[in-house]
């Protein structure tokens, strides 16, 4: 796992509007994992929660989601400038769709040593043979993140 640039408030709010993206999933739906894109000033753009469930979509993770809502709501799917919050690490697909948006900033909850792709198994976001490599911030309200997860999990044992 690497080191993270300076915390901001912002992205504890940004953080705290993720997890309650997460939280909205029904109880009996998703693995809460919410996320939230916002514009170069702070303002939120869109959110999405995971939906695989859903849709029966394997590609409906909470940064897709979000990312595919800013999209529409900016009328292009270059994000440069936006800032992305989820609950948990991105995945190596997540981690791929938040380079080719151009994504300026990577804010992320707890760790996911499974499949994270932002450090912990991989690092794709700031592989150097890619074409952009957006600033990351690990561990922003990890306990918070790490324990809906578990309770998430924990029902269903």
């Amino acid at each position: 796992m690497t080191g993270s640039p300076a915390l901001f408030g912002s992205d504890v709010a940004a953080m705290r509007l993720a997890l309650d993206a997460a939280r909205a999933i029904p109880a009996d739906g998703d693995v809460p994992i919410g996320a939230v894109v916002l514009s170069p000033a702070g303002d939120v753009i869109a959110t999405g929660h995971n939906e695989r469930e859903l849709h029966a979509d394997p590609t409906a993770h909470a940064e897709v989601v979000a990312l595919r809502r800013a999209g529409t709501v900016l009328g292009s799917w270059i994000l440069t400038g936006c800032t992305l919050a989820v609950t948990l690490e991105p995945c190596t697909m997540c981690a791929g769709a938040i380079v080719l948006a151009r994504i300026s900033r990577l804010v992320f909850g707890a760790w996911d040593p499974k499949a994270g792709a932002v450090g912990s198994l991989w690092d794709v976001v700031r592989d150097r043979r890619l074409n952009h490599r957006p600033e990351v911030v690990g561990g922003v309200l990890e306990d918070d993140c790490a324990f809906l997860l578990e309770q998430f999990f924990s029902s269903r044992r």
